[in-house]
């Protein structure tokens, strides 16, 4: 996420490290639903402390976690705070993120791994007939889905994201319901890694499952696009399939195989992931809109500009030196993490 959303110019920013226009998939439109995959996987190991049980304390935990990501999200929409309420946007990745994780919660408390599946199945089919049903005009443009409908009526196109020079948010209300369906998938996931004795056996099923995943997303992607920003239900078998794929090379690799050296600078930022999303968010603002720097002809500029013009930009050009800019903001953000994981610090949500 740092690396795709710390360019030093989005004028200058490699194909593959772009989310796609509107329909199809790049690396980058992986990112978000492997971030909820792993959300869905990390649950299960959770909630065994509580024997998978609902309860009323475990509900009040994830209300409270739910209520408290959702409202450090609209925070963020918020910093530097200079912003007129009335063009406050409401929802944001992070308050994706607390939505889907609070379903997935409650769902994957209550409910068996075959009725999950289920669940989830009626998940995707019901969005996939409710878009195609109720859009005005083609259900899957960006001016006339239903997803934006149900977000105007509710929120008000001011509180909306206006990224495609419209009010649509790509983190809308009725699209978060499919993203639920990506946490469950990686709560049965971690369900089958911690039930299944054989981890080889794991491994495989994981990987054919993602496969096959991968190849029904692309399917139904014929008739019901593959696209992030109505998070479609092809979308969620295909992402949710590479996935799987992924995480079944990486647990060959290092669970099977044993080669775990190299991994340590991932286990580093695996460690305070939420945490350095926030801060990398608020370092961005305030160099965007809170530095501003006159350079020697006379031109004011923001601190962020600078330090790519700067900096950057002599070293590399303009394409590169774009890259090297997301780069370093890594490198310097895994320092920071460094230093908590040193001093065993974890900063929970």
């Amino acid at each position: 996420m740092i690396l795709v959303n710390t360019p030093g110019s989005w004028s200058f920013v490699y194909k593959p490290l772009k989310h796609a226009q509107w329909h199809g998939c790049t690396p980058t439109d992986l990112i978000f639903p492997f971030f909820l995959f792993i959300v869905g996987a990390a649950m299960r190991y959770s909630f065994i402390k509580f024997n998978d049980t609902a309860s009323y304390a475990i509900a009040g935990k994830i209300l409270k976690r739910v209520l408290l990501i959702f409202l450090i999200g609209l925070a963020l929409n918020a910093f530097p705070f200079k912003i007129d309420i009335s063009n406050l946007r409401i929802l944001g990745v992070l308050q994706r993120i607390a939505i889907a994780y609070g379903i997935a919660s409650l769902l994957c408390l209550r409910f068996n791994p075959k009725e999950l599946m289920a669940i989830s199945g009626i998940i995707l089919t019901g969005y996939w007939l409710l878009l195609a049903g109720f859009g005005q005009g083609n259900p899957y443009a960006v001016e006339t889905n239903l997803v934006r409908v149900i977000d105007i009526n509710l929120f008000g196109e001011n509180h909306l994201w206006h990224g495609k020079g419209i009010a649509f948010d790509p983190e809308g209300l009725l699209s978060t319901l499919p993203a639920v369906a990506t946490v469950i998938s990686g709560y049965l996931t971690g369900y089958l890694l911690q039930t299944k004795s054989n981890l080889k056996s794991a491994v495989y099923i994981i990987f054919f499952s993602g496969v096959c995943s991968v190849l029904t997303g692309s399917a139904w992607g014929i008739i019901f696009p593959i696209n992030k920003y109505l998070w479609t239900s092809s979308y969620v078998l295909f992402t949710t399939g590479w996935a799987l794929i992924c995480l079944a090379i990486l647990l060959w690799v290092i669970d099977i195989k044993g080669h775990q050296k190299w991994n340590y600078p991932f286990v580093v930022f695996g460690t305070n992931s939420l945490f350095v999303y926030i801060i990398s968010i608020l370092w961005i603002k305030i160099f965007m809109r809170l530095i501003t720097i006159s350079t020697s002809d006379g031109a004011v500029t923001n601190g962020y500009n600078w330090i790519f013009n700067q900096l950057f930009v002599p070293i590399a050009g303009n394409v590169n030196g774009s890259l090297l800019f997301a780069v370093f903001h890594i490198f310097m953000f895994w320092c920071v993490l460094l230093l908590l994981y040193r001093k065993k610090i974890f900063i929970k949500i």
